[in-house]
């Protein structure tokens, strides 16, 4: 494999210094003349029709400079995430939402908004709002909002169900079941995870006297809200500017589209008021009014050969979507679609929705749907490989995708390294040891298990997803990167210039980027869906290419030779394979650095613009990940000794960036499996709304990680790579269910595994 200069190097984040002194600028940050504070009313019943609304009082409070309503907003539907945008044809977004709306469906709804001079006044104003309700009828479970007496939430073709049931057939699933030997299926609980990202929601917008409208937020995807934004407010495109301040502090997957309604409230009293507004989200507002993760239910069924050969298989769910859609058509697709690209099997089936509910909204969560299928397949695997009496690496390595199979989704599977990883992770994690780990009478029992996996690098085909970049070389001989992706806390604007650097032969303090607005960036779909280094670096490295080019060309004909016998080295068009110091003056030289030709050509009216505007693709990465658990039999308590990590991610372009992010990705999976769950209780009030009541995994819960990379070239990637960033958390919480059932010999089909789920498992069987 060819060595690069600048790819393949663990080099120091470009916003290190930013981030760690303090520096950097996030929307909480920003301060404008003039600047006003916005506040919402939200609702206190989880459903109601708002028979009156009284703002004259709080309209009268010193301070207060507008107060915005279902009354005086626009009344355009629309829906918070970005599926609003790239739905593809013939299916149509789900449009369910208004900014605020005479009817309330979740504790926390917006019923009201206030711009006043300071948040202390803004949230007195908010008490003196005098709000009439007609209590309606709530219903909370998915299963039970699709019952013929349950209240209608929205109206839909199928009761509850917003837009399209995902139905994928391979072959015929009824006769692979009747050709299996044997055949196990189990339903499996999968609970509402939040995605606690450190920056809550939040946006300051600007109505200009110019009719422009600016907006500052911690969106995860610009171009998008632009384009939301501006049906909203029924403004041309063109009107409406959206971009990060240059940072967001985390995303995971919360602000795909807008940042819940920060966006919208924050323009809607701008132009009451006609001046800047900022809105941001307390921890408990963000709690409670932005999505979270589906819950639900996954039943997997799979029949199987006597030798292991899988023969059939049942896949279907039913996920808990909330009051509104946002992204819950694309979940179950996602969940099913991925959980049936790992094995190998002739017959399969897949059957999937979302239930509006009078919970908060459920939407994108890092792994989008995927962890929940591979919580179910990975536990039922295992249950089958104890059926048949196989060791559970035996039966995963038989069954497993490989180049070449017949491949049930619309794109090629063109690389894979899931045996190598599963290989590479059993012997780090110390397979063998498995079965010997625990003493006779021991109270607190150690267990190993593993859990398998892949996903996507971008949404294609399934929703419309591409970017678009340019490079340019500056008249200083710098090189300037504009894409439209967002750097989350990720690592992206780093790893983006390090592909850039590569190509253009330079070294990466000779690369500025511009990253997050749609002033000054070409169309990009966002920062989601694993897709940032892929897609938006496959843009970057044709641009990057497409400058190059340009600049050997006019090289050439200064040096007077062929452009293609020339290469950029250390900022130095030289002739290929030329060893540095060789150049010289006069007619005869062979060399010229990138500044003299930028300049030379600035002189001549010449500059050097690349554009990057790849075909949308995806490519699968691969994973594999081992779990060492001990489990306290007295008080059901799980404690995760070790992970071991191993990830398939094509070409690992920065190196300590990608084991960032799978060990991000892995604790978040450990949360999953065992602490993290948003309840509610009988009148659907969020009992989880804060750090001090969510069980989120801690530094206390990180236990030892060991990250693999294995690279398996991806040739549709840029430099061969593919996308990692929610590879991390897919199958951890199979492997740490498998490895609590290989301790305790109780299987457990609900997480997360709290002390009390599983303390009440163990005294079940007892009995």
């Amino acid at each position: 494999m060819k060595e690069h200069n600048v790819v393949g190097h663990s080099v120091r984040r470009l916003d290190a210094v930013a981030k760690a002194t303090g520096t950097a600028t996030f929307t909480t940050d920003l301060k404008m003349p003039g600047m006003l504070y916005g506040k919402v009313l939200r609702s206190p019943h989880a459903h109601a029709r708002i028979v009156n609304i009284d703002t004259t009082e709080a309209e009268k409070l010193p301070g207060v400079k507008a107060v915005a309503t279902y009354k005086n907003t626009p009344r355009e539907l629309f829906n918070t995430s970005a599926t609003m945008t790239f739905t593809q044809p013939p299916q149509r977004p789900v449009l369910d939402q208004y900014i605020f709306d005479n009817v309330v469906r979740y504790v926390g709804d917006e019923v009201a908004a206030v711009a006043a001079t300071s948040e202390k006044i803004a949230e007195e104003a908010l008490k003196l709002i005098k709000v009439e309700y007609e209590l309606l009828p709530a219903v909370f479970d998915p299963l039970e909002a699709m019952k013929p007496e349950a209240p209608v939430i929205h109206e839909s073709d199928k009761k509850n169900v917003p837009g399209e049931v995902i139905d994928i057939p391979v072959g015929d699933v009824e006769k692979g079941f009747a050709e299996s030997d044997l055949i196990i299926e189990k339903t499996f609980k999968v609970p509402v995870q939040k995605q606690a990202q450190m920056e809550t929601q939040a946006a300051v917008a600007h109505f200009g006297m110019d009719g422009n409208v600016t907006v500052w937020c911690t969106t995860q995807t610009p171009h998008p809200v632009k384009q939301i934004l501006a049906k909203i407010f029924s403004l041309p495109e063109s009107k409406v500017r959206v971009l990060n301040p240059p940072y967001i502090g985390g995303g995971f997957g919360v602000r795909i589209g807008l940042s819940a309604k920060a966006e919208p409230i924050a323009v809607a009293l701008s132009m009451l008021a006609r001046r800047p507004v900022k809105v941001v989200y307390t921890r408990k507002e963000d709690f409670i009014a932005s999505d979270t993760r589906h819950s639900g239910y996954v039943t997997f069924k799979l029949g199987v050969k006597n030798d292991g050969t899988f023969q059939s298989f049942k896949l279907s769910s039913v996920l808990n979507g909330g009051a509104y859609c946002s992204f819950s058509v694309e979940t179950p697709a996602v969940l099913g679609s991925n959980g049936i690209a790992v094995y190998r099997c002739p017959h399969i089936h897949y059957f999937g929705h979302s239930v509006y509910t009078n919970t908060t909204p459920s939407g994108a969560v890092r792994g989008f749907g995927n962890p929940q299928a591979m919580f179910a397949i990975e536990s039922l695997v295992d249950i089958v490989a104890e059926k048949l009496g196989m060791d559970p690496l035996e039966l995963r390595l038989k069954n497993i995708l490989q180049v070449g199979d017949p491949y049930p989704l619309p794109y090629k599977l063109r690389s894979t390294g899931l045996a190598e990883c599963i290989k590479k992770g059993a012997q780090k994690i110390g397979w063998e040891r498995r079965g010997k780990l625990n003493q006779p009478g021991a109270k607190k029992l150690k267990g190993i298990g593993v859990g398998i996996g892949t996903h996507g690098s971008t949404a294609w085909p399934f929703c419309g997803d591409y970017s678009n970049a340019y490079v340019t070389v500056q008249q200083d001989g710098s090189v300037h990167v504009a894409s439209g992706v967002v750097d989350m806390g990720t690592g992206t604007i780093t790893t983006l210039s390090q592909m850039a650097a590569e190509v253009m032969g330079v070294g990466l303090d000779k690369v500025n980027i511009t990253v997050a607005d749609t002033a000054s960036t070409p169309f990009e779909i966002g920062s989601h869906a694993s897709r940032s280094c892929y897609s938006a670096g496959k843009a970057v490295f044709l641009a990057a290419t497409d400058v190059r080019k340009q600049v050997l060309e006019y090289a050439g004909e200064l040096l007077n030779v062929a452009p293609e016998r020339l290469e950029i080295k250390d900022s130095v068009v030289c002739f290929a394979g030329q060893e540095m110091g060789d150049d010289c003056d006069g007619p005869e030289r062979k060399s010229i650095s990138l500044k003299e030709v930028a300049y030379h050509a600035h002189l001549h009216s010449k500059a050097f613009i690349g554009v990057g505007s790849p075909d949308s693709d995806n490519a699968p990465p691969w994973h594999a990940h081992f779990a060492e658990v001990e489990v306290d039999t007295e008080l059901g308590q799980v404690k995760v000794l070790r992970v071991v990590a191993a990830h398939d991610i094509g070409k690992a372009i920065n190196p300590m960036i990608v084991e960032g992010q799978i060990e991000g990705g892995v604790l978040m999976g450990i949360g999953y499996a065992t602490s993290e769950e948003i309840k509610y209780n009988e009148k659907g009030k969020q009992l989880h709304d804060g750090y001090h009541k969510y069980m989120l995994a801690t530094a206390d819960d990180i236990p030892e990680i060991d990250v693999i990379i294995v690279e398996a070239n991806e040739p549709s990637g840029p430099f061969g790579a593919k996308g990692v960033g929610e590879t991390g958390m897919i199958p951890t919480a199979g492997a740490i269910a498998n490895a609590v059932y290989n301790a305790i010999g109780v299987r457990i089909c609900e997480i997360p595994l709290t002390e009390e789920r599983v303390y009440r498992a163990l005294k079940e069987n007892i009995k």
